[in-house]
């Protein structure tokens, strides 16, 4: 049983130290857009090629050869179909995807949300992440392939700031949060933040809209002002 024990650990040494090395190869071989995981279709590719790669090192019952085998041939797929995606853009957009603009001049564009799958608060959020709490501060939002949010910020925001002039900043009123989505008054952010719904549709009023059903997205600003973005895909310009 010893000997049978010693044989089985000297052979997944090898096949282990012999997997890393392919794998390093490999890796080398198809360069850094893959390891970067630019897209979801890489993303893919390198857990597939990791998977394949644990197999050989750690199953005893996969033929050595056939996982290598198998390895090689997927990372020559993969590298296959990126060469393909750089001479054909159309073949491009099939197997990678392509940026979505889903704000365009500070305007929500609704149809890009539904074609990136993207809600609302997702938005929200990922605009958070880069420590922008309010969507009345971005001129242009993309989604990227890889799931990322890249943005940019209207001009005002671009330039100097108070704080390079030293200039006084006023009081911050409220926290920015959502409180239109979609037609509907988010009743949560109502409460949380002690408005009513009079509030709300007094506000909409002075900006000439007439129903809440009107409104794609409405968000609370520092000094108590209301951004709106309304059902349409035109963009306009912020409201003040």
């Amino acid at each position: 049983m010893g000997n049978f024990w010693d044989m089985n650990f000297g052979e997944m040494i090898l096949r282990t130290t012999l997997s890393f090395i392919v794998l390093l190869l490999l890796a080398r071989f198809m360069g850094t857009k893959q390891l970067s995981q630019l897209t979801f279709f890489h993303y893919i590719t390198g857990i597939t090629i990791g998977s394949i790669a644990a197999d050989v090192a750690s199953q005893h019952e996969t033929p050595f050869i056939d996982g290598v085998i198998s390895l090689i041939w997927w990372s020559l797929l993969t590298v296959l179909l990126s060469y393909v995606a750089l001479k054909w853009p159309k073949v491009r957009v099939i197997i990678e995807d392509e940026p979505v603009l889903v704000i365009k001049e500070g305007k929500i564009m609704e149809s890009a949300l539904k074609k990136a799958r993207l809600h609302i608060d997702d938005l929200t959020m990922m605009l958070r992440e880069q420590s922008i709490f309010s969507v009345k501060d971005v001129y242009f939002a993309v989604m990227e392939t890889n799931g990322q949010l890249s943005v940019m910020k209207i001009p005002e925001l671009q330039t100097a700031t108070k704080a390079d002039v030293k200039a006084s900043s006023s009081e911050m009123k409220y926290f920015p949060a959502e409180i239109i989505s979609d037609g509907k008054i988010v009743q949560k952010t109502l409460k949380e933040l002690e408005l009513s719904e009079e509030w709300v549709l007094k506000k909409l009023r002075k900006k000439g809209i007439d129903s809440v059903e009107q409104v794609y997205f409405a968000q609370v600003q520092t000094d108590g002002s209301l951004f709106i973005d309304e059902k349409q895909d035109k963009p306009e310009r912020s409201k003040n």
